[in-house]
């Protein structure tokens, strides 16, 4: 490792529990004693895996920030910790502070090197189903989706306890979060990071858009332009890009399924850069874009 100055890094969709996964998460490493690492999501299912991912992450970089993404929440049978909901999520938290990782439930860092500072602010938002076709209610647009055979995992193994639907609790997480950004210090800049786009847009080049209800929800589309975004961070879509919303930047930093990389490989890296910011042009993605169309 070198003594160059530090860089904010960020990387989602991690799956270390995919054999094939594991030496990418291995191999990555700082380039400099200062970089941080933002994780934005889907680390693993169990939680012995998220636990060995972490920690070997936070024995390399300088601070590591998460929040959780779809799989980390899920209740699988396999795993011994067969908490739900939202005591699976706050297990997690308690996990991460004992290793040193930052939380959506912390205070928010502020990164003090090359384009700072600035604030990371990790989110923990959920989704509400309101990415979906106009006219249609949730109920319809889940019978939609399981009449085309497009259904996330999260049906069966994601429990929202104690709100009564996930919907509920995303609502909830959402009007938690907005009251802390309201509250944070308009002068100082925030970096986001999500699982979920906070924005419906990157869910267009989807090619089975009936997967896109559980992408996000509406409620967060306006966070980008009401407080004062340097970029936003997410995964989940399998689709790593650069977006621009409204002047904003938005990176998909996912690593993805071993089917998935093969294919594509890693053009943008295994951890993007988020700052200091190089110049990037606007990507709007192909239509019928087929990565991510088999995500759970």
């Amino acid at each position: 490792m070198t003594s160059e100055v530090g860089r904010l890094l960020a990387v989602s969709d991690l799956h270390v529990g995919m054999t094939a996964n594991r030496p990418i998460i291995e191999a990555l490493r700082p380039r400099s004693a200062q970089d941080w690492l933002l994780v934005a999501g889907d680390v693993a299912e169990l939680s012995a895996d998220i636990r060995w991912a972490l920690e070997l992450l936070v024995g390399r970089f300088a601070k590591v920030v998460w929040t959780p993404g779809n799989h980390e929440l899920w209740t699988p049978k396999d795993d011994p910790n067969q908490l739900r909901g939202a005591e699976r999520y706050h297990h997690l938290v308690s996990m991460c502070r004992e290793l040193g990782v930052v939380t959506p439930e912390d205070p928010y860092p502020v990164w003090p090197g090359p384009g700072g500072p600035v604030a990371v602010a990790p989110v923990f938002t959920l989704y509400d189903y309101s990415f979906r076709a106009p006219g249609l209610t949730k109920e319809q647009s889940l019978k939609q989706a399981y009449d085309a055979g497009v259904v996330c995992t999260d049906e069966f193994l994601l429990h929202s306890d104690p709100y009564p639907a996930c919907e509920d609790w995303c609502r909830a997480r959402v009007a938690a979060t907005e009251r802390r950004l309201a509250a944070h210090d308009p002068e100082l800049p925030l970096v986001l990071v999500s699982h979920w786009p906070l924005v419906r847009e990157p869910t267009r080049v989807l090619w089975q858009q009936e997967f896109a209800q559980w992408c996000g929800t509406e409620l967060t589309a306006r966070w980008h332009r009401r407080f004062r975004v340097q970029a936003a961070v997410y995964g989940h879509l399998h689709i790593p890009r650069t977006t621009w919303h409204d002047g904003v930047r938005f990176e998909e930093v996912s690593i993805g399924y071993p089917r998935e990389w093969r294919q594509r490989g890693h053009p943008r890296g295994l951890l993007r850069q988020i700052l200091p910011a190089a110049d990037a042009p606007t990507v709007a993605g192909p239509r019928g874009v087929r990565l991510g169309a088999g995500l759970s």
